[in-house]
């Protein structure tokens, strides 16, 4: 997606798209919608549907995917409650147990990217059906186990089905709906279900753990995902990249998956082994060769994996790493809580569960209406709002009791569910907008990787920091409350980041520089006016519909011997 296509002065960054028009051969067709530094889509082979071909998943289709992105993020949760179960049952010693969350986690974020980039070569409905019947055995042995290590295998085949499905879903969603409103709505439903999903784990594990058996967090997959699996042949069309002779690159596959593994075992073994222990530091090691490998290895590679020209996009890296931040939050908070209500404040696992629902309520409803706030302030706005609203509530939350039950101070949990689902909604509009179809299943690994990296980080770190605080044990208020502000730290880099690119495009202004002196007779000046005179741009630098056909109605042709423009 080159930064220049072909155009009058303004398209080199404005996201046009003109689906019903006459189009002209794609060799002359400008790549509309592309950010600057962006590679050129390929371009599909005779015979093979064009990129642009969407096959639309209304209504009950999207319905399908928002459900198993539920089951999927549902089940990274619902497991901890049940651990001190798990653990009494089984004959897990106090550090063995932790592997029945590491295995999940390890094999989840290894496995995304390459999740990802299946899903866009061999068919992302097949990948999804695929990763759902690999999830929903795994689930149904995990709930039958009746050994330790039979169950952390389990957990290990479910976290690979988790990586196909995630990014297969996520994937299904940007490609079936248009780059805009749609896809804007679309994806803040996924990111309202996933913050739901995440916050009702807490809540079905207390009650399935306190009225039946620890089995029942397992088993409750079994049913569900069968009905996914039989109902996407009939709900879903497929879609896949729309070009022949490509391949998976197997050995990139290898060292991402490896690296990405190892960094995440490294993490999570330093909540339990000192950082200095030759375990941690050997792990560490070879996920920082891996990765060095795999870096050579893409730029030699003639369909590398992952392109590196994807890599440099200004957006994708600030999604990814804001993404990493947004993990980390969440995922520690979520643990740090469940202990200090259970441990310290001495509630039950089903109070504990519906203590912090709220967060997931209000989370589902900023999802609902993210599309809208887009539309109004533009999604980098939206990103400094949430990540500021949540730095708020953990600021707050820093003041936790030290006895007592319930305290009006768990209600901070509103606004940090508002800020954890609405950054989820930034990144992933961010991430996805302007990327060719062909790459959406990459993006989102590449999404959905990152969170996962950020919360093997914060389920290590902030249960460390209250440890630390705490002098040695992980339950005391003095520690929940720096592991508070911990987090509320990591939401206010997030917004400094966000903050930081919202000023980039000033709002209520278009900015482009014109690199020619005239086209096609014309003064550059009497361009510049014909197209402010379609509306203003807000921060993000996206047009409304009604602002993008007054640009297509009034772009005088260019000239072709004119030089291209280049934005500033």
């Amino acid at each position: 997606m080159p930064s220049s296509p072909a155009g009058p002065p303004a398209v080199s960054h404005l996201p046009v798209r003109s689906p019903g028009a006459a189009n002209p051969p794609a060799a002359a067709r400008p790549a509309a919608g592309l950010r600057p530094g962006q590679p050129e889509p390929h371009q599909p082979e005779p015979g093979q549907p064009e990129p642009g071909h969407r096959a639309g998943h209304h209504g009950f289709g999207l319905a399908l995917i928002l459900t198993a992105a539920f089951m999927v993020v549902l089940d990274f949760s619902i497991v901890n409650v049940a651990l001190p179960s798990i653990q009494h049952e089984l004959g897990f010693s106090p550090a063995a147990v932790q592997w029945v969350v590491t295995g999940y986690a390890i094999a989840f974020a290894g496995l995304l990217i390459l999740g990802g980039r299946a899903a866009d070569l061999f068919g992302r409905r097949r990948m999804f059906i695929a990763g759902l019947i690999l999830f929903t055995l795994a689930s149904l042995a995990g709930g039958l186990a009746h050994d330790a290590v039979l169950l952390v295998a389990a957990r290990v085949l479910q976290g690979a089905g988790a990586a196909i499905v995630a990014p297969a879903a996520l994937s299904l969603i940007t490609t079936g709906f248009a780059e805009g409103p749609q896809r804007n709505k679309a994806l803040g439903l996924y990111g309202a279900t996933s913050s739901l999903g995440f916050v009702a784990g807490q809540v079905l594990g207390g009650a399935l753990v306190q009225f039946t058996s620890w089995r029942a967090v397992f088993l409750v997959n079994v049913p569900v995902g069968v009905l996914a699996a039989l109902l996407a042949p009939r709900l879903l069309a497929e879609s896949r990249l729309g070009q022949v002779g490509r391949r998976l690159d197997a050995g990139g596959a290898a060292l991402i998956t490896a690296a990405v593994a190892l960094a995440v075992f490294a993490v999570s073994e330093s909540g339990h082994a000192a950082l200095s222990s030759p375990l941690v530091l050997a792990a560490a090691a070879l996920a920082v060769c891996s990765a060095a490998a795999f870096l050579a290895v893409e730029r030699r590679h003639p369909d590398p994996l992952i392109r590196p020209d994807l890599m440099r996009l200004p957006d994708l890296r600030r999604a990814g790493l804001v993404n990493v931040l947004l993990g980390l939050w969440n995922a520690g908070e979520m643990i740090v809580l469940s202990i200090y209500l259970q441990q310290v404040l001495h509630d039950s696992p089903l109070a504990t569960g519906l203590i912090v629902a709220p967060q997931g309520v209000i989370g589902f409803t900023a999802g609902i209406f993210g599309a809208r706030l887009a539309r109004r302030l533009g999604v980098r706005r939206v990103l400094v709002l949430t990540g500021a609203v949540a730095t708020a509530g953990f600021a707050v939350m820093t003041q936790l009791p030290a006895h007592g039950h319930y305290s009006l101070l768990f209600l901070a949990l509103m606004p940090v569910g508002f800020g954890t689902a609405g950054t989820a909604f930034g990144t992933l509009v961010t991430a996805s907008t302007g990327m060719a179809d062909a790459e959406q299943g990459l993006v989102g690994g590449v999404v959905n990787t990152s969170r996962q990296v950020g919360a093997a980080i914060g389920a290590a770190l902030l249960p460390a920091v209250a440890e630390a605080a705490n002098g040695g044990s992980i339950a005391g208020p003095a520690g929940d409350r720096a592991a508070m502000l911990t987090a509320g730290i990591a939401a206010a880099a997030a917004t400094v980041i966000a903050l930081r690119a919202a000023g980039r495009v000033r709002p209520g202004r278009l900015r482009f520089r014109l690199t020619w002196r005239r086209y096609d007779g014309r003064k550059p000046a009497a361009a510049v006016r014909r197209l402010a005179s379609c509306g203003r741009y807000r921060s993000g630098g996206r047009a409304t519909p009604k602002e993008q056909l007054c640009q297509r109605n009034h772009q005088p042709t260019r000239n072709p011997s004119s030089p291209t423009a280049a934005r500033p």
